[in-house]
């Protein structure tokens, strides 16, 4: 909004610093600082409000040091995040870019779908929540949409590097480095040279023509990813601060992808894809990642308010499509290494105590509890060390994500 008030007075009456707003770092910058003010002083007034609604977290007996202290916070506290970053965005952001519209659907999707999860077992006391299959379900609508936006959507192109031979010198004196922007099923495979995948190949044994139907292959991995990380997201909200801030991480490394990814020099240095106008998502990863630091404030040990699946599910919903708007989605596993360990110690433990209890007749288990925060939290770990040594990893992990631009 403000960027078209401004883009007008700057065009009509060349008012002094209106052009400031052209540029996206700026923008984003002010989303950062906007959405965290908001999270952090607006958000106690959320929370006095969950607390006269009774929107208290009813916490199951798990024989963990602390929980019983929990019972009665409250949850839901993903109405927060989810305010914060959007009202930044509907201020600073191009609204007509495609890249911001699917974040924005995605973010009242699942933010809804969390909602919805919530609502059920606080005020319907049904401590399941929303059926499991209910969740995948809008997990897997989600992610046809943005995998149908992001293919047929004539807004979603690349440009590739030309050859040597080809890149002429204009009359500007610049290098035409690129191509003519196209529509394209390629991502980004980190360490390697020449790395992009065309997952359309996939279907090459069709033969003649078999690119026509990438579109499918797109749009299943497209849903697997956004499933995948947004039930990683979930599983990692387990203790004061862990998700929130692990999140907090991940995003602002993706806001340095989706800026390279969008501006055309640095993405010619750095030799990676080139996609226009992704760049502008750097605004709503930079509002989204102050809302959850914003967000963090009330969070952190002891925690005066929880995400709930409000929160978590919308978390992990943006994080997964914005890695796949920037063709970056193979890197989640190392980028969200915490979520992919906590979702993996999930189904270790799941199939191992199936699998002994049919051969054995009594189910065992690798972990003392899973997720894998609460296997250290039954090694008599404070919650807080735990969560601290997660924010290690995560940073570490978040490095050697960056790294990888120019590891090859």
């Amino acid at each position: 909004m403000l960027y078209y008030i401004f883009e007008y007075l700057n065009s009509q009456f060349n008012l002094p610093g209106a052009g400031v707003f052209q540029y996206i770092t700026f923008r984003a910058a002010a989303a950062f600082i906007l959405s965290l003010l908001i999270s952090a002083i607006y958000g106690r007034r959320i929370i006095n409000f969950l607390h006269r609604q009774q929107v208290g977290e009813t916490v199951r007996d798990l024989g963990l040091e602390g929980q019983k202290q929990k019972s009665g916070t409250p949850t839901m506290g993903g109405i927060i995040i989810i305010l914060a970053t959007l009202i930044p965005v509907i201020l600073l952001a191009k609204l007509d870019n495609i890249y911001i519209i699917i974040l924005i659907i995605t973010t009242v999707w699942m933010g809804f779908i969390g909602f919805l999860d919530d609502y059920i077992k606080v005020f319907k006391k049904d401590k399941d929540g929303l059926s499991g299959k209910f969740k995948v379900l809008g997990q897997v609508g989600l992610g046809v949409i943005v995998g149908s936006m992001l293919y047929f959507n004539d807004g979603v192109t690349i440009k590739e590097q030309l050859p040597l031979h080809k890149q002429v010198n204009q009359i500007n004196g610049k290098d035409s480095v690129y191509g003519h922007a196209h529509k394209s099923t390629k991502t980004t495979v980190p360490f390697f040279k020449d790395n992009e995948l065309e997952y359309s190949k996939a279907l090459s044994f069709l033969g003649d023509g078999y690119e026509k139907y990438g579109w499918i292959v797109f749009i299943l991995v497209t849903v697997f990813i956004v499933t995948g990380v947004s039930n990683g997201a979930n599983l990692t909200d387990g203790i004061d601060g862990l998700a929130a801030g692990s999140s907090a991480i991940i995003v602002i490394t993706l806001a340095v992808f989706a800026w390279v990814s969008g501006n055309i020099i640095f993405a010619n240095y750095l030799d990676v894809m080139y996609i226009p106008d992704s760049g502008e998502m750097t605004v709503f990863i930079l509002a989204f990642g102050g809302a959850l630091i914003g967000f963090l404030w009330y969070n952190t040990y002891p925690a005066q308010v929880f995400m709930g699946d409000t929160g978590s599910l919308t978390i992990g919903g943006i994080i997964a499509v914005i890695a796949i708007s920037i063709r970056k989605e193979l890197l989640l596993p190392f980028l969200a290494g915490i979520f992919v360990v906590e979702n993996l110690s999930v189904i270790m433990q799941v199939f191992w105590f199936k699998y002994t209890r049919k051969k054995f007749g009594e189910g065992r288990r690798i972990f003392r509890m899973a997720p894998l925060h609460h296997h250290f939290q039954k090694m008599s770990y404070h919650e807080s060390k735990i969560v601290v040594r997660f924010w290690i990893i995560g940073i570490l992990l978040a490095v050697f994500t960056i790294v990888t631009l120019k590891l090859r």
